[in-house]
């Protein structure tokens, strides 16, 4: 009988019809499948599509059957049967595979071009059976592979077991053979028994080091779509010294997530699912590489029962015992880890400012050429810790004849590239015999590779260390203490802030912040942020009102003396600080408690030459009283910076009553603080200053009366600053109410100021006390205020050039009257001279030219 492609002739009479399919069945009795009837299962799983009308008719005359044997060809062609269907039946066609003991069957298509769409697949449409171990056995009870139409071509399919049936189903009148065509091919089925097969299970293996030292291993079906419902292990058992490689070249799965909550492949560092599990994977991969740590590897394939129509190819892949893999031994001489499934990959993960030293492999002896081992070293990275790594080279001896290290090399990476998967983006790369400097990573992350290539060397010997990362700049303290020094003789004008800023700062933490000036000096503070964390409820965050997380500054004298310039917490923000002249050093200290956290602070610093550090304000003293105001008042402040310092200094045994009478400064000391520009009061040298800012004062604020017979008036406004109304202060000699008062007594407040001060029209007595402008008619003008006689000046001044005016305009009119009298005495027909006919021409010099 023919041996591959079994057609029955179309028609030859009746007689001749039946013999020959006599003969037929006679000589394939050992291959023969019973002929099965009914229609193939749709893709939930029912064997009996519902269809309406009648159910198909088998049409004996379409069967196909394609049937191995030792002599005969091992591939062929198939194609649709030519089918007359008047009268538009359902029909059914079916095509068998059925291959040798030692064979499978792999089925093709090159054409398909069904009417329908899926999924719904109704009047015409293919179904396929992969999974038949029995060819007696009906379809009805056979798995089902799957149901097309259309024209997307169904994706190769190769049988489980011997054989595979395609099953037609049709109701066109007339059917071609172009609506579909493949090819098939008996293939080799050894490929696919990897090593001892187990017991009722046809993709269940052990692979034993001394049988087979190396080979491939693939799904059941590779390169076809493989089936649902699979339960796959393949065991890899080494012997002692040995490891175990696996290598997928080609790996195509169902991705369900990146769980693989689906089909998957997991890979465990053992003999069984018991042992620890190296990964989960699923989707399309490319040379996924896979090491175990000792002698034995377990590789478990699952697929679901799903109604999901899928048509994934499986896995290809090479497996490998060897004794010449990197031994392990030399990660465990530290914190290192070794990372399951890797060659030689180890991480190092921080114990908090840790310590340790990290090997090339085989050290102290020489490495294995062609050899790739990464190293992760990691410092810790929380809400309350955050660090950096540092690697100190002790040996180093990696021999390459390419100085540019294109074979073997040392790769460092500072900055995370692992993370992106940017392996071409190294920062550092070392070969040869000189020992590299120390690097430091640019945040918790550090990465190396090291590639022995073609060379052998000792290889390296590297020491790390974790350090607390404050990402604060400036020069850090050797101690690696939240302790930072700005030196003018390095930089001028930089940038500080908060641990960790912009992100939140660790609770329960304690930082210095030197600033150190040279002589001639001083060093200015602004702040461009400042939010501390605040849980109890205060107007302000200013000094006692501190007490949680807050920074304190301080100016330091040349004998080291520390004198505190304020304490700052919530959104209240420092001014601008300048030290005072002489003082070239200053200290800021940021403390914080255990219990929450914020965003901290940024500021910027500044050391200013004295010499052009010009002064605004002034000493004052000798005077009973006085008015000061900010630059350019009744106008706007300007918006640069400038400073201005006051110092008003009374007789002894009085104080200073500083009262504001216009204030109107930017900023708003409980919701963001005064960044921009600041009035500080000195009522007490030896104590920090009160700060104001904003457009409303409190009775506290606005009068402020000295502890001793001196006070200072600070007015500072930074380049940042947008400019304002400014304030007017009045100064007074007073002396409070418990001494004799030789001068005016105010009625409310109890002060003793001066009797000259009588009606000079300033508040001298303080707030809601006019006691010294009542009876003011008959008083004598010598005793008017400061304002008073600035206004008289004023006045004389506007007067004397108005005066000037009327008397030149007069002297116009007197002369124009006089001119105009000669004109109206000259006579009618008086001749007057006649002016020559010829003028000579003049030359004038034009104004733009001059």
């Amino acid at each position: 009988m023919p041996d591959t492609f079994r057609q029955e002739p179309e028609s030859n009479g009746a007689v001749i019809w039946c013999l020959y399919h006599l003969m037929s069945m006679i000589l394939m009795v050992p291959y023969l499948i019973a002929s099965v009837s009914g229609s193939a299962s749709n893709s939930v799983g029912v064997h009996h599509s519902l269809f309406t009308h009648p159910p198909p008719t088998r049409a004996p005359k379409c069967d196909r059957m394609f049937i191995s044997n030792a002599v005969g060809r091992k591939n062929g062609t198939f194609e649709a049967p030519l089918i007359f269907n008047p009268m538009n039946h359902s029909r059914q066609c079916i095509f068998t595979f059925i291959a040798a003991e030692d064979e499978r069957v792999k089925v093709t298509f090159n054409k398909f071009n069904l009417r329908d769409s899926p999924p719904e697949c109704n009047n015409e449409f293919v179904d396929l059976y992969t999974e038949i171990d029995d060819p007696l056995i009906d379809l009805i009870k056979t798995p089902f592979g799957g149901r097309y139409c259309g024209r997307i071509l169904p994706r190769t399919r190769i049988s489980m077991y011997q054989t595979l049936v395609i099953g037609f189903h049709t109701d066109v009148t007339v059917e071609t053979s172009d609506i579909f065509r493949g090819t098939y091919e008996f293939v080799n089925a050894s490929k696919y028994e990897i090593g001892t097969p187990a017991p009722s299970s046809v993709c269940t293996f052990t692979i034993y080091h001394d049988r087979k030292k190396e080979g491939s291993f693939v799904s059941p079906t590779y390169p076809g779509v493989y089936p649902k419902n699979l339960n796959c292990q393949y065991r890899f058992l080494g012997g002692a010294g040995q490891r175990v490689r696996v290598e997928f070249m080609d790996f195509d799965l169902f991705y369900g997530g990146p769980h693989c909550p689906f089909d998957h492949v997991k890979v465990y560092d053992g003999s069984s699912s018991e042992d620890p599990l190296i990964g989960t994977y699923c989707g399309q991969r490319r040379n996924l590489m896979v090491y175990s740590s000792a002698e034995n590897l377990y590789v478990e394939f699952k697929t679901l029962k799903r109604t999901a129509d899928t048509q994934n190819r499986g896995f290809s892949g090479f497996f490998e015992f060897s004794e010449v893999f990197v031994n392990l031994a030399f990660i465990g001489k530290n914190d290192a880890q070794h990372i399951r499934g890797t060659e030689c990959d180890q991480k190092v993960l921080s114990k908090q400012e840790s310590n340790g030293t990290v090997y090339s492999p085989n050290w102290p002896f020489l490495y294995y050429s062609h050899i790739m081992c990464r190293y992760y070293i990691y410092g810790m990275e929380d809400a309350q810790n955050l660090e950096k790594v540092r690697l100190e080279f002790d040996k180093f001896d990696i021999p390459n004849d390419d100085e540019e290290c294109n074979d073997a090399y040392l790769k460092i990476y500072l900055q995370g590239q692992e993370e992106r998967h940017a392996v071409d983006e190294y920062d550092h790369v070392f070969c040869g015999e000189v020992v590299p400097p120390s690097v430091v990573s640019e945040g918790p992350r550090l990465m190396m590779i090291f590639s022995s290539g073609s060379s052998q060397g000792k290889g390296f010997k590297v020491r790390y260390t974790f350090e607390t990362d404050y990402r604060v700049p400036g020069t850090p303290s050797p101690s690696g203490k939240c302790h930072f020094t700005y030196k003018s003789e390095s930089r001028k004008t930089g940038e500080f802030n908060s641990p960790r800023y912009p992100a939140n700062y660790p609770s329960n933490i304690y930082c210095q912040y030197i600033f150190k000036g040279l002589p001639g000096e001083q060093v200015q503070f602004v702040f461009n942020y400042f939010k501390t964390k605040r849980l109890l409820s205060t107007s302000s965050g200013y000094n006692e009102m501190c007490t949680e997380d807050w920074i304190e500054i301080f100016e330091v004298y040349p004998s080291g003396r520390e004198n505190k310039f304020g304490k700052y917490c919530s959104k209240t923000a420092p001014g601008p600080i300048v030290s005072d002249v002489g003082i070239h050093d200053m200290k800021v200290i940021f403390r914080t408690d255990k219990v929450d956290v914020a965003s901290g602070f940024s500021a910027t610093y500044l050391f200013i030459s004295s010499a052009q550090n010009l002064d605004c304000g002034g000493n004052v003293t000798g005077s009973a009283n006085g008015v000061i105001t900010s630059p350019r008042f009744p106008s706007k402040y300007e918006a640069h910076r400038q400073l201005c310092n006051w110092y008003i200094t009374v007789r002894p045994f009085h104080k200073v009553l500083l009262l504001f009478d216009f204030f109107l400064i930017e900023g708003e000391p409980d919701e963001r603080g005064c960044p921009g520009a600041v009035v500080r009061v000195w009522s007490d040298l030896s104590q920090p200053p009160i700060e104001l800012c904003g457009e409303k004062l409190t009775n506290d604020t606005r009068q402020i009366l000295s502890s001793s017979s001196v006070l200072k008036l600070q007015f500072v406004t930074a380049n940042k600053a947008v400019g304002s109304g400014g304030f007017k202060a009045v100064w007074t000699e007073v002396q409070e109410a418990d001494t004799v008062c030789k001068g005016l007594l105010c009625g409310q407040s109890g002060f003793c100021i001066s009797s000259s001060l009588k009606c000079n029209k300033l508040p001298n007595c303080g707030i809601n006390d006019d006691t010294d402008e009542k009876n003011c008619k008959n008083f004598p003008p010598q005793h008017c205020g400061a304002k008073e006689v600035h206004m008289d000046m004023y006045l004389v001044v506007g007067l004397s050039v108005g005066a000037a005016i009327f008397s030149i305009l007069a002297l116009c009119a007197i002369c124009h009257r006089k001119r105009k009298r000669r004109r109206d005495h000259i006579p009618p027909f008086e001749h007057r001279p006649q002016l020559p006919r010829e003028v000579p021409s003049m030359h004038f010099m034009s104004v733009d030219s001059v």
